[in-house]
């Protein structure tokens, strides 16, 4: 009898607080209309795991403009072509930030990356950069055989893969594959090269990194749970993500020691010369990008472009195997 009433007074302990943050954070008169959502989780069961489905239902009931809450978080859903249009074209800047997960809070990531800052200085020199300088049809032509080798070496690790018989997990190659070019295209570096244990190691972090980021965590819902780290996302973020900034910041600095000593290469010019050679006003923008925004921002782009293209051509052959009279040319 005393465990079950110290097991109900323990609850009640852990519970307490949480009734009175939302007693205290209820939706305020101008919140868009929404279902009312059970108490603690909020609506989580209104958008269940086919959330689209589910929010254009809700769209026909409540309108374009639909207010969710997911735990503690209020958030709204823009379901309409129409009003999407009027907040990211005519009002784009008051809705420019996101919501910064806990995990991409380590390292100062949110602040200097360009997916997460906040819309300022640090923001729109990245921004340009990555469209002036990485995504320019001259800088993508010249990445040609490049890409053909990475792509060429793709293959063939799919035949090897393929002549054991069993299944080949095209993912996983497309992954590698896309890891390697980014590698080649930011660093001038073959980083799944057997020889390079820096590569390799950076290629097993950043695969950590991506699964820390994206799993469901409690503290991005109650954010009264985040000083506690219930599930260790963040601590072990913190270590890889350490761990592949030690491994960025030394490829770093082994080409600002090249660039000093004036060491000849016949290399083409790579996006890390880019942002070394940076200058900017000093006013309107930064007058030049820190070692750590560098850093941050070439982990950044293996993130963004090494999962993207994977689960693209991954989502693209499962459609095709469902659908062969589309091969038929």
């Amino acid at each position: 009898m005393d465990s079950s009433w110290n097991f109900i007074l323990w609850c009640i302990i852990c519970f307490f607080p949480v009734l009175i943050y939302f007693l205290c954070h209820r939706r305020p008169a101008n919140f868009p209309p929404g279902p009312p959502g059970w108490p603690l989780i909020g609506n989580m069961f209104d958008v269940g795991n086919m959330p689209h489905r589910n929010l254009a239902a809700l769209k026909q009931k409540y309108g374009p403009v639909v207010g969710l809450q997911f735990g503690a978080i209020q958030t709204m859903a823009i379901l309409s072509a129409e009003v999407a249009t009027e907040f990211f074209k005519n009002h784009d800047v008051n809705f420019a930030e996101r919501t910064i997960l806990d995990t991409m809070k380590v390292h100062d990531f949110d602040k200097n990356s360009i997916s997460l800052a906040p819309y300022g200085p640090c923001w729109r020199v990245l921004r340009r950069l990555c469209t002036v300088e990485m995504l320019m049809a001259k800088r993508i032509n010249e990445s040609a055989p490049i890409r053909r080798r990475c792509v060429d070496q793709m293959l063939e690790w799919i035949e090897e893969e393929a002549r054991k018989t069993r299944p080949v997990e095209v993912a996983r190659f497309t992954f590698l594959t896309s890891f390697n070019l980014l590698g080649n295209l930011m660093l001038s570096r073959d980083l799944l090269d057997p020889k390079s244990k820096e590569g390799l190691e950076l290629f097993e972090l950043m695969a950590g990194v991506m699964g820390w980021s994206g799993h469901p965590n409690l503290s991005d819902i109650f954010p009264l749970l985040r000083r506690f780290d219930l599930q260790r996302l963040r601590q072990n973020m913190d270590r890889d993500l350490g761990q592949a900034l030690r491994i960025a910041s030394g490829f770093v600095k082994e080409r600002v020691e090249e660039r000093r000593k004036g060491v000849q290469t016949d290399r083409p010019k790579d996006f890390l010369d880019v942002l070394l050679e940076f200058e900017g006003d000093g006013k309107e923008e930064l007058k030049k990008l820190s070692d750590h925004t560098i850093n941050i921002f070439i982990l950044e782009i293996f993130l963004a472009g090494s999962e993207t293209t994977s689960s693209t051509t991954e989502w693209i052959l499962t459609e095709l195997l469902c659908n062969l009279e589309w091969m038929t040319k």
